[in-house]
């Protein structure tokens, strides 16, 4: 009798037996796992909160990142907004008037030295030009010349006019000796003394010499319209002459410069022996005690600075006497002329200055910065309550003034805006970190 082996070990039957044992095996179903230990689960969450980091943290399109200690920001407001321009103005004297050279010559003699007060007319320098003196004393003879020929001319009318009156006179005492004696011989033919023969001849000489007085009264007539007419022109040719005469010798005159005016002389840089042409500036005569301001402006005021505005400085008001309107390196120049001239000013002295454009009056403002330094339209960048994101808003300024520049439209009061230069962002927004 063979005994069973006890390994457990189990044996199958040939055929279809099923092996020893096989009713004691069965399957074990696992347990489910749980919702919150699927993995698949947590994948899912996993992708989704990285594409909300992604989303929260990646910059979106068209936005720019910029740290936070590059910009500036400032607050939009309503306050009072006062209407004026600070400039700053150059003391320089309100008249000036140029010393020209009116002959050509060679400095020969300096009378007074740049930066002397001088009188008006005061002699400055004199020239040496030979070639001048001989054509003034060539010029002044030929003049004299013709003035004694005028002379000799006048002298002549003169001694026909004597020799006129002279012939009257003559021939008015002729014919009183003839009318006597006419008289005498008329008695004697009363008397029967002489015969009519006698008388005749005396009444023919007391005729002609009447009718020669009337001759020669009527030509001296004639004669004077005719010498009064040569007279005038004589004269006026003398008084020419004699002007001429008076310029020629004015051309030696001008070889010494005088003071066209009287103040302080300056630029009057001349050296001995310097050659000086007719129409040379040779310095400038500024008026002492009477001072204007010379200030460049912003061209963006052109339209805005108008004579007659009021400003001030140190106490002291000033009004806009000319502005010109050539605008060079984008700045155009404005002249301002004290209402009371202060003293101890000096020329070349700089001023700061306020010019009044307008009554101050409340309006909605904003910080002014670099944010203005746009070309194309304003704009501004404005942050979000958080203050992580700005974006770009179309902005209407109006006035402005070194301080804040007037909103028109486009920012409201409360507004917190970034007040830096940002126009060459291309995007709409920018991220603050």
């Amino acid at each position: 009798m063979m005994t069973e082996p006890t390994d457990g070990a189990s044996r199958v039957e040939t055929g279809q037996g099923t092996a020893p044992g096989a009713a004691m095996d069965r399957r074990v179903e696992r347990p489910r796992a749980r919702w919150w230990r699927r993995r698949p689960l947590w994948i899912a969450v996993a992708v989704m909160l990285a594409a909300v980091a992604l989303w929260r943290f990646l910059p979106a399109a068209g936005s720019t990142d910029i740290d936070a200690d590059r910009i500036e920001t400032g607050e939009v407001t309503r306050a009072a907004f006062d209407d004026y321009l600070p400039v700053r103005g150059v003391v320089a004297p309100r008249l000036t008037t140029l010393v020209g050279v009116l002959s050509g010559g060679q400095v020969e003699t300096l009378l007074v030295q740049d930066g002397a007060m001088i009188a008006a007319g005061q002699p400055l320098a004199t020239l040496a030009n030979p070639e001048l003196r001989l054509e003034v004393l060539t010029r002044e003879a030929a003049i004299a010349s013709q003035l004694g020929a005028v002379a000799g001319e006048g002298l002549g009318i003169e001694r026909s006019r004597l020799d006129r009156s002279a012939q009257v006179v003559q021939a008015e005492y002729d014919l009183i000796k003839a009318r006597r004696d006419l008289a005498i011989r008329q008695q004697l033919f009363d008397k029967g003394i002489v015969s009519e023969a006698g008388v005749a001849g005396y009444r023919a000489e007391a005729d002609y010499q009447a009718r020669r007085l009337a001759q020669l009264r009527a030509g001296s007539s004639t004669e004077a319209r005719i010498t009064a007419t040569q007279g005038a022109r004589l004269a006026d040719t003398q008084a020419r002459l004699a002007g001429n005469l008076a310029a020629v010798r004015g051309g030696l005159s001008a070889l010494t410069i005088r003071a066209p005016a009287a103040g302080r002389l300056t630029n009057f840089t001349l050296q001995p022996g310097q050659t000086l042409k007719p129409g040379d500036p040779a310095g400038q005569v500024d008026s002492e005690g009477s001072w204007k301001l010379e200030a460049d402006v912003d061209e963006f005021y052109l339209g805005r600075v108008a004579v007659g505005q009021k400003a001030r400085a140190d106490g002291a008001t000033l009004t806009v006497s000319k502005v010109l309107p050539a605008v060079k390196d984008g700045r155009f120049r404005v002249e301002l002329t004290f209402d009371q001239t202060p003293a101890n000013l000096n020329r070349g002295q700089t001023i700061d200055i306020r010019i009044t454009l307008g009554a101050a009056s409340k309006a909605v403002v904003a910080p002014v910065g670099g944010w203005l330094a746009v070309e194309n339209g304003a704009f501004a960048f404005v942050l979000d309550t958080d203050g992580a994101h700005a974006t770009r808003r179309a902005v209407n300024i109006g006035r402005r003034n070194p301080e804040v520049v007037e909103i028109l439209s486009g920012l409201n009061p409360g507004d917190r805006i970034v007040t830096s230069n940002l126009s060459t962002l291309k995007g709409d927004t920018i991220n603050i970190h």
